[in-house]
């Protein structure tokens, strides 16, 4: 059986150590695969326009959470669709304007496509045709018409299918850069829309944003705001950062233009000169070469216009983002101001505990009463305090639920069901400590069962067991704990009240050879000697707190009573005693009364035999 407990062990070890192993071995493959991606993605041929101002600002509209926000955000999609615009208006000029050198696989390229495209038109053409003949015939005379135009429109898809696939072979080639320009401005023209349609202007955007009141929310805001910064400020590199490149090509495009100004009044006046002359073949040529020049130049001009608009754009663009960001680090001052806030009333909080937590020992150490009584009260009180210092740092952090009367209510009613008991011995606590309750030492009854208080805390009392009042009330060994609801839904006794009296009570058998009369006397004069001064205290006593609820006083001087039995008469005598005297006052009784019996001589009994026996004859 252990051999097969170890098996076991192996197996689940062995399992787990596999699935760790496959779970390590993909993230290997897996990191594998994303840097492979990413190296894809490099190798992969680039747009020709870059759009990433608009991407963009597309990323940081998103992050807009109020009206301010959302105003600087739609200025930045403004600027940067106008310059991502300029943009495709500039590449579709510069590749019309200076067309690739193509190769000879691209003119093949370039020859097929127009061949289709001539097939396509002729065809397309033949269909027309057929369709005027066919609306200017007779119904009888059509069905051979019609049987052509059935042909044409067949040969027609095919030609088309055939200038379809050609197309995709140039495309896929690369090599008509203008086409790919129209292809990548259609999707952005696609895109924009798109976007535009699924985010709509001041949709979902609230009046001011806002911090919340506790630290939880404040902290989690400034982290959003702090992310958010950051974020602006990539975008705000990029804007200075094509700015910057802009600006380099606009001076290069400015150099290259201010050479072909100066060559401009000379092209012009040679081509002037040579038409003068009459010379009408160098004229042609002249006059060609000085259009062509003044097409590259004003061509030239333009792009010089569209480069200034565009660092204008990317210059906005960046005023855009700064004025985004301030708004975003004042708005993260403001948050850390509310957290300091929060923060210092948490430190407030806790000064105001241990101030008063010293406050309550200084207080509770100048008193001289029931040290233990005290300190359980000093305990409590410092809880109280510390639990709502708790509770008042928790409220400073994470803040009040919204339902908070909802939740006080149910946890109240759950915590009452649940913690009944603990709830009605606290309060019993209270009802104890009071001037009516118990007290270290304390001989009391609780629930039948009698003893000594050795410990009363805030749910229990523990008594120290001595059996009960007609035992010889010797200590048991054994601690007895009560929960302090018994306060409340019972009752106790408490056999040590101001002077802590009890009433005891003593047998005496006399038997039936001896007078009982005389015998009761003496034991009446010895219990009422030994037992008067506590006698006399305890009717004072009790005069004090009866006259206070105007009840009858009470005697407390020694009462006998006789009972005859076939052995004799028992005579009993009830006293009073202080509770801690009891065993010795006792004790003392009986060693006296039977020095009393023993000490009777014979011709005494015989002679208290005879006088009773007399007295019963009379």
């Amino acid at each position: 059986m252990k051999f097969a407990m170890k098996v076991h062990q192996w197996v689940v070890t062995l399992c787990l150590l596999a699935l760790v192993i496959a779970a390590g071995v993909g993230l290997v493959l897996t990191r594998q695969s994303a840097q492979t991606g990413t190296e894809g993605a490099r190798r992969r041929r680039p747009p020709i326009v870059d759009e990433t101002p608009l991407t963009t600002a597309r990323t940081v509209a998103a992050i807009a959470v109020d009206r301010d926000e959302q105003r600087f955000a739609q200025q930045a999609l403004k600027l940067a669709d106008h310059e991502v615009d300029l943009a495709f208006s500039a590449a579709m000029r510069d590749a019309t304007e200076h067309p690739d050198t193509p190769t000879p696989e691209v003119k093949a390229l370039f020859d097929r496509v127009s061949k289709a495209q001539a097939v396509v038109s002729t065809t397309q053409q033949t269909i027309d045709r057929l369709q005027k003949q066919i609306a200017a015939t007779k119904e009888d005379r059509r069905t051979p018409l019609q049987q052509q135009l059935d042909l044409a429109k067949a040969q027609l898809e095919l030609d088309q299918d055939e200038l379809e696939d050609a197309q995709g072979d140039l495309m896929r080639s690369g090599a008509d850069r203008l086409g790919r320009i129209q292809r990548q401005f259609k999707r952005h023209e696609a895109a924009q829309h798109e976007f535009e349609a699924s985010h709509p202007q001041n949709s979902g955007i609230s009046e001011a944003s806002t911090v919340g009141d506790d630290l939880v929310a404040q902290f989690s805001a400034w982290a959003g705001l702090r992310e958010k910064a950051a974020k602006l400020q990539q975008a705000l590199d990029e804007a200075r950062k094509s700015k910057e490149t802009l600006l380099q090509a606009h001076e290069d495009l400015e150099g290259a233009v201010g050479t072909e100004q100066e060559n401009k009044a000379a092209i012009t006046q040679d081509a002037a000169s040579q038409i003068t002359s009459g010379n009408a073949g160098n004229s042609g040529a002249a006059t060609a070469s000085a259009i062509t020049s003044l097409h590259r130049i004003s061509v030239d001009q333009k792009s010089l216009s569209d480069l200034d608009k565009r660092v204008q754009d990317h210059e906005d663009l960046a005023n855009t983002y700064a004025n985004w960001i301030d708004l975003v680090r004042l708005r993260q001052r403001a948050a850390t101001h509310r957290m300091l806030q929060s923060g210092l009333l948490i430190f407030i909080i806790l000064l105001a505990v241990y101030l008063a937590g010293r406050l309550v020992d200084s207080f509770f150490k100048g008193l001289s009463a029931d040290r233990t009584r005290l300190h359980t009260l000093r305990v409590v009180i410092r809880f109280a305090l510390q639990a709502v210092g708790v509770l008042l740092v928790l409220l400073v952090i994470v803040g009040a639920p919204k339902q908070m009367p909802t939740i006080l209510g149910l946890a109240g009613a759950g915590l009452t069901v649940a913690l009944k008991d603990f709830i009605v011995a606290f309060v019993g606590w209270f009802i104890l400590m009071g001037r009516n309750g118990l007290r270290m030492g304390d001989w009391v009854e609780i629930n039948g069962v009698v003893g000594e208080v050795v410990e009363i805390n805030l749910w229990h009392t523990v008594l120290l067991e001595t059996g009960n009042w007609t035992d010889t009330g010797h200590p048991t060994g054994r601690k007895v704990a009560f929960m302090n609801s018994f306060a409340i839904e019972g009752h106790y006794f408490n056999f040590s009240t101001s002077g802590q009296w009890l009433w005891d009570e003593i047998e005496i058998l006399v038997p039936a050879s001896q007078n009982p009369y005389q015998i009761v006397d003496a034991i009446q004069k010895v219990v009422t000697r030994e037992t008067e001064t506590n006698a006399q205290s305890a009717e004072q006593e009790w005069q004090k707190v009866m006259s206070r609820y105007r009840v009858r006083s009470v005697s407390a001087a020694p009462a006998i009573n006789l009972r005859p039995t076939s052995a004799g008469v028992e005579v009993h005598v009830r006293y009073i005693t202080r509770a801690s005297e009891r065993y010795a006052t006792r004790t003392r009784l009986y060693q006296e009364v039977v020095e009393l019996l023993h000490e009777r001589p014979a011709d005494s009994r015989a002679k208290d035999r005879t006088a009773a026996t007399a007295s019963l004859k009379r």
